[in-house]
């Protein structure tokens, strides 16, 4: 399982994204697939670094699988603990001025990921997003 530590930094997002976009290339994913799945990985790198770590730095660990049609991305860190999919979604049919702010982020990741999961474990948040292709 290709993975690479980056520190949990808006500037480190680059390097997160091209990642991301080389596994899948070679993977065989198809490109109309690859611009959802990169805007779901950069919404959940950029909590991490907003969220994780208020009163440090740290790290996420990420790693991509390929296999059977289906490509599965983790990322873990050892801030905060948070479960992303704990949170209610969004009333996506409010006007932008009428809704709450936060949460869309995450919404579009569960609306683009095939199976999501969240688990903190070993003092650790564990999100998995598993994608078909």
């Amino acid at each position: 399982m290709p993975g690479r530590t980056f520190p949990a930094e808006d500037k480190a997002l680059k390097e997160v994204l091209a990642f991301t976009e080389e596994q899948l290339e070679a993977a065989g994913c198809p490109m109309k697939k690859i611009m959802p799945i990169t805007v779901a990985i950069e919404e959940m790198f950029v909590n991490i670094a907003h969220y994780a770590y208020p009163d440090s730095t740290g790290t996420v660990r990420y790693s991509i699988e390929s296999g059977d049609h289906c490509v599965t991305f983790r990322l873990a860190d050892s801030g905060v603990p948070f479960d992303p999919l704990a949170r209610p979604d969004p009333d996506v049919t409010l006007s932008s001025k009428e809704r709450k702010i936060g949460g869309l982020g995450i919404y579009m990741m569960k609306q683009t990921m095939d199976d999501v999961s969240y688990e903190y474990s070993n003092g650790e948040n564990v999100l998995t997003m598993k994608k078909n292709i």
